[in-house]
Order: structure tokens, then sequence, then C-alpha cells
């Protein structure tokens, strides 16, 4: 195995492992504190079936089956199908997928270690790729945090709400995205994270809050609260924080949901097809036990 790291703050590329395979616990050891030095890992020319993809995936915690399921691979409800195909006038997977800066998880009160895509279709124009994902440093974006920032906010929580990012993409024109059932908002209610936590990989502080889920910081006037998260969400702006990945067929990507914000651009048409699988791990492991080991 071969880790090469990217030129900012973020991103590595791996070579010389097949992660078809099963994965050796030595293996496990090296992508686990990879992944949370580099935030982003890019496992490029992987050729993997769902059944191996999932199995992958479930090597680093166990896996979330999303609360609005609506489109994912025969038999495994966990391995989600993002496209812009559609097949007898049928959409073959969610074509908005994360198209917004947020933290997956951060909705719920287990949150996730990664999000793994494997990349099945890459659009293309003129030759070039398109869709790109970004990522935002939050390891950086807490160390060079105004202090005033880090004083008023140390020890308190925000509330995050999953309803806050649907609404909005179903907001967009053109979107296909259904209303979420009261049965799909009573399984995710909004939840109080800290703005502040310990990385279970790193032992370092990150800045836990995103533009697609923060609602309010709890406790404190609607307005102060207001100000303060319009603050948080310019600062994580800085271009320094900023990593995009541009994909490749058979591009596996695995990125840090803890450390790291994210969004997918959506800067290709519907006829210019993307299809990918997605797995969510959540933080179901003792890291520091694994690392340690």
């Amino acid at each position: 195995m071969e880790i090469t790291p990217g030129k900012g703050t973020l991103g590595a590329r791996i070579t010389g492992l097949d992660i078809g395979r099963p994965l050796a616990d030595t293996d496990l050891r090296i992508l686990l504190t990879a992944l949370g030095r580099h935030g982003v890992l890019c496992f490029p020319d992987q050729t993997l079936d769902v059944p191996a993809f999932a199995a992958f995936g479930r090597r680093f915690g166990a896996l979330e089956v999303n609360v609005a399921n609506t489109h994912h691979a025969p038999d495994f409800p966990e391995v989600m199908i993002l496209s812009n195909v559609r097949r007898d006038g049928k959409p073959t997977g969610l074509a908005d997928a994360g198209q917004g800066w947020h933290t997956d998880m951060s909705y719920s009160r287990e949150i996730a270690l990664a999000n793994i895509l494997h990349a099945l279709e890459v659009p293309r124009r003129d030759g070039r790729p398109l869709g790109d994902t970004q990522f935002r440093n939050m390891h950086a974006a807490y160390e060079d945090l105004p202090s005033d920032l880090k004083r008023a906010l140390a020890g308190r929580t925000a509330t995050h709400d999953f309803a806050k990012f649907w609404d909005m993409m179903r907001a967009r024109p053109g979107s296909a995205r259904a209303p979420l059932t009261p049965e799909q908002r009573a399984k995710k209610p909004p939840v109080s994270q800290p703005i502040f936590r310990r990385h279970p990989l790193t032992g370092r502080t990150i800045l836990y809050a995103n533009v697609g889920y923060t609602v309010r910081i709890d406790g404190m006037a609607e307005d102060e609260s207001a100000e303060i998260l319009d603050r948080l969400f310019r600062h994580q702006e800085r271009p320094e924080y900023l990593h995009a990945h541009r994909w490749t067929e058979g591009d596996v990507l695995m990125w840090d949901n803890i450390g790291t914000t994210h969004n997918a651009v959506a800067d290709y048409g519907p006829d210019e097809k993307r299809t990918m699988r997605r797995v969510q791990v959540m933080a179901s492991l003792d890291y520091e036990a694994l690392l340690a080991a």
C-alpha cells in the first residue's frame, strides 16, 4: 500500500490495495490513521460488486440505512444508488444527493465516521469530468477560529435538523424529492450536538457545525445565535480549507464525516450521466482502541 498526500490540507491517494478483498487488521489501522490525517482518501481503479463494496465499508463500522430509503441496491438497503439516469421514465437513483454544504448524519444522535462512494459513471463535457465533490477542513477551521468565538462557544451545543437540508433541496427548481412523511420526520427528530468535539481518530478538536443541518445554538437568543452561526459558516469558506475531488470511473472515495463538510457540485445536465454507489459508515466502533492495538 502506498499513501500519496495531496498538496493542500486534505486529500491522499491510496494505491497498491485491492479493497475488493477482505481488509486485514493492519491495513484497517493504517487506513483509519490516514483518514484522520488526510480527511479524504481516493482508491483509484477499483472494481467492486455490491457485496464487496458493502463489506469494505462495514470493516470501519456499522452501515446506515438512509431514513428516506428511496433508492438502494437490490437486497442491500445500506447501499444507496446516486444517479441522474432514468430508465423507462423512472429514476434509477437519487439525482440530487449532497448538493449543498453539509456533514452527513450530524442530524443523528449517533453520528457518522465516514462516507464512501464508488464511481460507476462520471459525466463529461468536451472530455472534462464534471460533478466534483468538494470538502472543507474542520480541523483547520477550529484551529483558526477567532479566540472570542472559541471562548463564547466552549462547551455549548447546537441543534441539527434533517428536515432543514431536505426542504432546502425540495425548494430547488425541478426537484423530484417528495415531502418527508410524518414517519420519516419521527425517525430523525432534531438533535443537539457539541459545537466543538474531540475527533475519535486524531484526538484533536474540530468545529462541528454545518450550514446544511445546523439550525440554532442551544440556550442562546435567536438573533445572537443566527449571527454567530453566520460567522461560523462564513469562516468555513476560507479557500485554504477547500479540497475538490475530480472523479474518474473506478474511484472509491472515502471521507471523514466528522472532520470535514462536503458539497456535490451540480455542474452537469440530465443527459450527462452520473452514477455512484454509496455507503455511510456510522461511528460505531472504539476507534481509539483499534488504533492502539
